[in-house]
C-alpha cells in the first residue's frame, strides 16, 4: 500500500509506443508512492507499439480492445478501475511528480468537491504555460478550459457515464458540463501538474471552426437546462459584467477563424529549440 493506492491512473494509447514508457513511468513516479496504473491500447497497429505493452513494468495492468476512439479508450480504464479516485492521462504526456499530492488533498477536506486540476505546460512543438481561468461554473459554460488530465472521484464518472464520444475533441468539456449539472464542481490548484506534448501538425483549417461550433451546438442542447441557468451562475460566482459579455459571444462562439487563431496561438507558444 501507497498514499495513492487509492488512485488509478488510465493511460490511453493508439500507436504512441515511442511516448508511453515515459508517460506510464510519470505515472509511477509520484511523490509518495505508485498509483494503481491502467494502460488501455485502442487497437495500435504499429509493431513497435506492440513491443512495448509488452515490455511495460508488471505492476502496470495493459487492457486491449479494438480500435473504438479516445472516448471508448477512456471508458474502458475506468470500468476497469476499483479505485475512489481516477486520472486519465494521454499516452504522449507526462505527469509531474508532485501531482497527485497536490491534487488529492482538496479532495479529500471537501467530499463535495468532484475533481481538481492543476497547471499546465507545453513541450515539443510549443513551449510555455497554458495559462487559463481557475475553476469557473459560468465560464465553463462557454469555454473549453479545464483539459483532460484531472484526479476526479469515481462517483462523478459513475453520475455522467464517463466521457460522451459523440463530442470528438471536446470530451473533456463535455463531462466537466455533465459534471456540474449534477452538482459537482472543481477546483485548480496553483500547481504544476501536467506536461502537455504539443506535435508539429499542419495548420488547422475554417472546417475546424465548423466542426466546433457543430459541437457546441450539442452540449447546448444536451445540457439545456444548466445553460437555462446562466444568470445565476454568473451571479453566483460574482462575474464582472464584461464576463457576462465576452463568455457567450466571443468564447462561445468563438468568431475568430480557426486558422488565425491556431497562428496567433502558434507564434505566442512556438518552440525556439
Amino acid at each position: 500500500m501507497t498514499e495513492h493506492s487509492d488512485v488509478t491512473v488510465v493511460v490511453t494509447n493508439y500507436n504512441y509506443g515511442e511516448y508511453l514508457p515515459a508517460a506510464v513511468a510519470s505515472a509511477l513516479a509520484q511523490d509518495g508512492g505508485e498509483p494503481a496504473v491502467v494502460v488501455v491500447d485502442d487497437g495500435s497497429t504499429d509493431p513497435g507499439t506492440d513491443e512495448v505493452l509488452g515490455s511495460l513494468p508488471p505492476q502496470v495492468r495493459v487492457l486491449r480492445q479494438p480500435n473504438a476512439g479516445p472516448s471508448a479508450a477512456r471508458n474502458a480504464g475506468i470500468a476497469a478501475a476499483t479505485t475512489p479516485y481516477l486520472l486519465v492521462l494521454d499516452a504522449d504526456d507526462l505527469l509531474l511528480p508532485q501531482a497527485l499530492q497536490a491534487l488529492k488533498p482538496p479532495l479529500l477536506a471537501d467530499p463535495q468537491l468532484g475533481f481538481t486540476y492543476g497547471r499546465t505546460r507545453f513541450f515539443g512543438a510549443w513551449e510555455g504555460i497554458l495559462d487559463l481561468p481557475p475553476y469557473d461554473p459560468f465560464r465553463l459554460l462557454y469555454r473549453h478550459m479545464i483539459g483532460l488530465t484531472t484526479l476526479v472521484r469515481a462517483e462523478v464518472l459513475r453520475d455522467t457515464g464517463g466521457f460522451d464520444p459523440a463530442f470528438k475533441g471536446y470530451e473533456d468539456w463535455e463531462l466537466w458540463l455533465h459534471a456540474l449539472a449534477h452538482g459537482w464542481e472543481g477546483r485548480r490548484v496553483e500547481v504544476e501538474t501536467l506536461h502537455y506534448r504539443r506535435h508539429d501538425v499542419p495548420s488547422v483549417n475554417v472546417g475546424a471552426r465548423r466542426e466546433y461550433r457543430r459541437i457546441y451546438r450539442r452540449l447546448r442542447a444536451k445540457h439545456a437546462a444548466l445553460y437555462r441557468r446562466s444568470a445565476e451562475l454568473a451571479r453566483r460566482t460574482g462575474a464582472p459584467l464584461g464576463d457576462r459579455v465576452v463568455y457567450p459571444l466571443f468564447w462561445g462562439w468563438r468568431p475568430v477563424p480557426a486558422v488565425v487563431e491556431h497562428l496567433v496561438y502558434a507564434r505566442r507558444w512556438r518552440s525556439r529549440a
